[in-house]
């Protein structure tokens, strides 16, 4: 895991060495072992590493090519690099290290763009073909590794973290006001191409791209999620076990010990699970570490306590309270450079700084899980729904009572509630209907109590979806809205302390199966993911292969803003400078929270947004030219850039950013 910058001068520009050691410097905290430099007229390349697979020289970046006429830099892994290298030696190819660099390097010298086809891994690289005088680069599938882009009158740039290009010199700062309302409006974040700096974008996952030193940038999709569903799915259960197991497998290949997040949900107990078993057939001597938060309002001891009984890993909780994670949070933002979803990422944070204290330089968790298995609560409404649009609607009437009985809800809620977006979905097919949603919801914004008409006349007028099936709001859920925000989460998280978290449930092939499976492999009844908790039989503590509920790392947010974090919390939301904003109704968000105070204050998703907002703002009024200055100070005092294949070593390998 590591961090890059590409810069392609445009129009006689040529990138200068100080520039890029400006900008390869506010990344460091995602490579603290090495660093390195190549440049050759044009284009110019930076990088920091994590030595995690061949820990030594041989596979320093940026990697030259044979003859030097391509140059690689790579931030992943490719987990299915020692078959790969098999099949490029049997076509003829040599190799120097044992890493996957390298093997990236020789696969696109053999199949050039098809490349991609070929990985099974996380991964954002960029390679400079000398002879074609062409940079090519791809993200993979799911998006897990970053990878932006600005594009400039005279530069290009391609970064693994905005505040990298932020940090050139060449980007004139400038808020992305949609993305911005979007966020305090609707929660959305990471949901598209856009950030919260206009002029910088995502290089969308699954995609391909070139760039010419005439600065066309022409991208491709590569690789789509299946949408039609198998007609004969075989073994579902024994293929999901046996895709897991080879998952979690390839995803323990490190020359560093590894460790996984758990909580007490069928996810991460599956992981930890496979993994205990994979270091019994290794005979692997280290401990198997596990990370944990368990909020008193939300125990899963019960469940986690058999867990590390079956599996023999040793916990290591978090302890950080409510006061601790307000504190950290500006230091949070910074290495995000981007707003917040909710606590929850302060929780993901701590949990990141115990691994790299503990040694545990790789981890593995459950993401992805509920997005290709059906694991979300909203899935069973529209998993009622793809039933009624089949005209299975006695099925779906059994499987909702079986729900309500469950759950101890009103079936006959439920069934109104899809019979109402039955109508929906009738009114959607006539003239007009989209028009009159879009007018009906700008109104409806209008009405917000929380935030000021400036703010909402900047929330951009998206297309409507209209999915009415299971089969749609699960790809919504992995491409869309929520999978690219918690992936963001997860790397910017690991990577400000020095760690990779890998993820087995978003490697493509199981995915992609995942998404095929017919409808009643993903929920039957009261069961979520059912074709997993079939595949777990035997596998997992019977007592969380059937427990219903669903909590993940919990954290009472209400709780806190009406008790520990009141105070500091008020003091943010009614300062002179959150006043002077005029982005927000500041006495109505006073007032709730006024209201819950001493309790639990209920419309918590809204006043946090408006808190990490301020403290987002803040932040960037602190950055600019005084702060390059010391960034460039503090390269230069921790690290030698140097040209071609020679490793660098920081003057204290050991050291994290403050």
């Amino acid at each position: 895991m590591c961090g890059f910058v590409v810069i392609v001068g445009l129009a006689g520009r040529l990138p200068d060495r100080p520039m890029v050691e400006r900008m390869v410097a506010t990344i460091a905290h995602r490579g603290p072992d090495d660093a390195g430099f190549w440049g050759n007229g044009s284009v110019a390349m930076g990088f920091r590493r994590l030595a995690i697979i061949d820990r030594s020289s041989a596979s320093h970046q940026p990697m030259l090519g044979p003859g030097g006429h391509e140059v690689l830099v790579f931030n992943g892994e490719i987990y299915n690099y020692v078959e790969l290298r098999d099949e490029l030696r049997a076509l003829g190819h040599g190799f120097h290290s044992t890493g996957d660099t390298e093997v990236l390097l020789a696969a696109w010298r053999q199949w050039g763009e098809a490349c991609v086809d070929h990985l099974v891994g996380m991964f954002a690289f960029v390679v400079w073909d000398e002879r074609r005088r062409e940079l090519f680069g791809a993200r993979d599938r799911c998006g897990v590794k970053p990878l932006f882009v600005y594009r400039g009158s005279d530069v290009v740039m391609f970064t693994s973290e905005i505040k990298a290009i932020q940090a050139s010199g060449l980007y004139a700062h400038q808020e992305n006001w949609e993305a911005i309302a979007g966020y305090l409006l609707a929660g959305q974040l990471d949901d598209g191409t856009a950030t919260c700096f206009a002029g910088i974008e995502h290089i969308p996952p699954a995609h391909s791209f070139s760039l010419g030193l005439n600065g066309q940038l022409r991208q491709r999709r590569y690789f789509d999620w299946p949408e039609q569903t198998l007609e004969h799915a075989g073994d579902v259960p024994g293929t999901i076990a046996r895709m897991l197991e080879d998952s979690v497998r390839i995803r323990m290949r490190a020359d560093l010990p590894t460790g996984v997040c758990l909580s007490g949900g069928l996810d991460s107990t599956a992981i930890v699970c496979e993994m205990a078993r994979q270091r019994e057939k290794t005979h692997d001597p280290q401990p198997l570490l596990a990370f944990n938060y368990n909020a008193q309002e939300h125990d899963e001891w019960n469940y986690v306590s058999e867990t590390l009984r079956v599996t023999g890993a040793t916990l290591v909780s978090s302890q950080v309270n409510p006061r601790q994670m307000w504190e950290s949070m500006p230091r949070v933002l910074h290495f995000h450079d981007e707003p917040l979803h909710s606590m929850n990422a302060l929780v993901s944070f701590d949990l990141m700084r115990l691994a790299r204290q503990y040694g545990a330089i790789v981890v593995l968790n459950g993401q992805g899980a509920d997005e290709i298995l059906a694991g979300y609560s909203s899935f069973y409404s529209d998993y009622w729904m793809s039933l009624v649009a089949r005209g299975q609607v006695r099925q779906a009437a059994r499987e909702i009572r079986v729900f309500a009985r469950t759950f101890g809800v009103n079936a006959w809620g439920l069934e109104a509630q899809v019979a109402r977006r039955v109508g929906f979905r009738a009114l959607r097919r006539s003239p007009g209907y989209d028009r009159f949603a879009r007018v009906a919801r700008r109104a409806l914004l209008r009405r917000n109590p929380w935030f000021t008409q400036e703010l909402i006349k900047k929330m951009p007028d998206r297309a409507l979806t209209h999915s009415v099936r299971l089969e749609e709001a699960q790809r919504r859920s992995l491409t869309s809205a929520p999978l690219p925000l918690l992936l963001r989460i997860e790397d910017r998280n690991s990577m400000a302390h020095g760690v990779e978290v890998r993820v087995p449930f978003l490697d493509h092939r199981l995915a992609s199966y995942a998404l095929a499976l017919p409808l009643e492999w993903r929920i039957r009844g009261q069961w979520n993911k059912y074709a997993l908790r079939e595949a777990l039989r035997g596998r997992i503590p019977e007592s969380v292969r059937v427990r219903a509920d669903k909590m993940g790392f919990p954290v009472p947010t209400g709780r806190w803003f009406g008790r520990d974090l009141y105070e500091p919390l008020r003091d943010l939301l009614g300062s002179q400078a959150a006043r002077e904003r005029g982005l927000y109704r500041t006495d109505t968000l006073l007032r709730e929270l006024d209201r819950g105070r001493g309790g639990d204050v209920v419309n918590h998703p809204e006043l946090f947004r408006a808190a990490n907002l301020e403290m987002w703002l803040t932040m960037l009024a602190s950055r600019g030219v005084d702060t390059r200055r010391a960034n460039a100070g503090r390269m230069a005092e921790s690290v030698r850039i140097v040209p071609d294949r020679q490793p660098l070593v920081p003057a204290n390998r050991n050291a994290l950013p403050e």
